[in-house]
């Protein structure tokens, strides 16, 4: 079992599939998949994409950089609205960030945070990785490794990479591991290659799920083999 887990979510994990906003019924999912591990004392990182309130794309008449900015806002409005959430249900979590100064966001510091790692909080990363032109995909490696996690596990709706698109082609082939070589070489498009390169670099684990079927996090903590792991 691994005993400290980044969590990578999308913005749908807010608001389900194509939606926008925050759904009630995946909110209620969420913190039960959560309950599950966080009761086995896991120190648990999380950081959260905002495609629930806007993507960057989507602003077509703005410069990316500024886009990026928005969205990295974004990043903080979930994060704050998911600790909202998780203590309303007993779960005690602290959301920090390098890019904002809000009374309820703490500053991002190694020996604070895991001060609050030991506490038995759940720390949630908002801001990206505080600079434009990067995805919370790269936030995600960067803040794993910051925190010396066991593995980051990116959740999706999909149950692991395939060597060609499922919904396509009927015999695609699911791979249980890949490298990171293979990952970058083949331009795997789950993760960011920035994000492969620093996982990569620092000898750090991703692990791929579809976070839509319960229980698949627990089993994922827990070292069962589901999805696809990406090695260096």
């Amino acid at each position: 079992m691994y005993k400290r887990v980044l969590l990578k979510l999308s913005g749908e994990a807010l608001s389900g599939e194509g939606g926008k906003g925050f759904s009630e019924k995946m909110l209620t999912y969420l913190v039960n998949e959560i309950q599950k591990i966080h009761s086995l004392n896991i120190k648990l990182g999380i950081v959260i994409g905002a495609g629930n309130i806007f993507r960057g794309k989507e602003l077509k008449d703005f410069r990316i950089q500024m886009a990026d900015q928005l969205g990295m806002l974004g990043t903080v409005i979930n994060s704050l609205y998911l600790k909202n959430v998780f203590e309303k249900n007993g779960i005690k979590s602290i959301v920090v960030s390098p890019i904002v100064n809000l009374p309820s966001v703490m500053p991002l510091k190694y020996d604070f945070i895991e001060q609050y790692f030991e506490a038995g909080y759940i720390v949630l990363f908002g801001g990206g990785t505080s600079n434009p032109l990067f995805t919370t995909d790269t936030a995600a490696a960067l803040r794993a490794v910051e925190m010396n996690a066991d593995i980051l596990v990116k959740a999706t709706k999909v149950d692991g990479i395939y060597d060609k698109d499922p919904k396509l082609f009927e015999d695609a082939k699911k791979y249980d591991i890949i490298t990171y070589e293979q990952a970058i070489k083949e331009q795997i498009k789950v993760m960011d290659t920035e994000a492969f390169s620093i996982c990569e670099k620092n000898n750090l684990s991703i692990l791929i799920i579809n976070f839509f079927k319960e229980g698949n996090l627990l089993k994922a903590v827990e070292g069962e083999n589901i999805g696809t792991k990406v090695n260096y």
